[in-house]
């Protein structure tokens, strides 16, 4: 976990800043569980139509691989411009 997180935690005592990070913990791992199950649901319903064999073809099995990859790209792109805009939001202002 990101200890930046629990920077205004600081002024509780250190039970209450270890339940804190606790419930922050579960908080990341269901929102990445909503992000896996996003990815796997709109990857399966954009890429298999065929329900005919066990296993994916050729060009269902191209089609999830990129639509995963394209849905992780933009993620990550998405969490970088969120960081940025938050470093310039907590930097002063240092043109005056």
């Amino acid at each position: 976990m990101d200890k930046n997180m629990l920077q205004g935690l600081d002024g509780l005592p250190e039970e209450d800043q270890r339940r804190m990070a606790a419930v922050i913990e579960q908080l990341q791992v269901r929102d990445s569980m909503r992000m896996y199950n996003s990815v796997v649901e709109r990857c399966f319903n954009d890429c298999v139509d065929n329900f005919t064999r066990k296993s994916l073809q050729k060009q269902e099995e191209t089609c999830v691989m990129r639509c995963a990859e394209k849905f992780l790209k933009h993620s990550m792109r998405v969490g970088l411009r969120f960081a940025e805009l938050n470093n310039l939001a907590a930097t002063p202002d240092q043109s005056n």
